[in-house]
């Protein structure tokens, strides 16, 4: 019997109004010139496990590379929370034990209360994961609070199967290669520690993003996911 491979991937739709449409919304904000007071910011989320070494590694020597056991221990799971400005060249990386309506909240809040406390508005750009609702923010805080957040955000959904459209989804691919890939974090602390110096090394030497898609491109290259005019 013949062994083949099967490759996972992103199929979008044929055809399909609803996702060209939230498609090109994306697209369009993208290609908006930077506006300090209305930044746009991408987020996106990725589950981690943490794992415990249960013997000490041996060091890496000029002859030979650092020795992990293959025991370990599970110590639970987390969730990496992914927020990037690309026009800005500013990405920043943080981890919770959960992603939960109110974990989501707290740490859009965060930013809106913190790095965009001056900005009248932000345009938020992430998927349609059930826990990115307005009604989060009313689960994690009072009323008077929640509405003031809700204020300043422009929610700004990609479709289904277009995650790609995020570009925080690929800031999340650089940092799973170059920080946590091939790594055991046995407890949240060390996760959040060095995602967070990813971040800041990341800032310092990369710029912005240059994101390369239009919507006359995608007109041009994606014509199956448009439907056929009906007029």
């Amino acid at each position: 019997m013949t062994n083949r491979k099967i490759q996972y991937w992103v199929i979008p739709p044929e055809a399909d109004a609803e996702f060209v449409a939230a498609m090109e919304r994306v697209l369009d904000t993208y290609e908006k010139p930077y506006d300090p007071d209305h930044p746009v910011l991408c987020m996106d989320e990725q589950p981690v496990q943490l794992i415990k070494e249960t013997r000490c590694p041996i060091p890496a020597t000029k002859r030979h590379a650092k020795r992990i056991d293959y025991e370990y221990e599970r110590a639970g799971t987390a969730s990496i929370f992914m927020f990037t400005e690309p026009l800005a060249g500013w990405r920043e990386a943080t981890a919770r034990t959960s992603k939960t309506k109110v974990d989501w909240a707290v740490e859009v809040a965060r930013l809106l209360e913190g790095r965009y406390r001056k900005c009248p508005i932000v345009t938020l750009v992430c998927d349609n994961l059930n826990t990115h609702t307005i009604g989060a923010f009313y689960e994690a805080f009072p009323p008077a609070r929640a509405r003031a957040l809700v204020r300043r955000l422009d929610f700004c959904h990609t479709p289904k199967h277009g995650s790609w459209l995020n570009i925080a989804e690929n800031e999340l691919s650089s940092l799973t290669r170059q920080c946590v890939s091939g790594r055991r974090f046995g407890e949240l602390t060390i996760l959040q520690s060095e995602i967070g110096a990813w971040s800041t090394d990341v800032n310092i030497t990369q710029r912005g993003v240059d994101w390369q898609m239009r919507v006359s491109d995608a007109r041009c290259k994606l014509k199956s996911l448009y439907p056929k005019r009906r007029i």
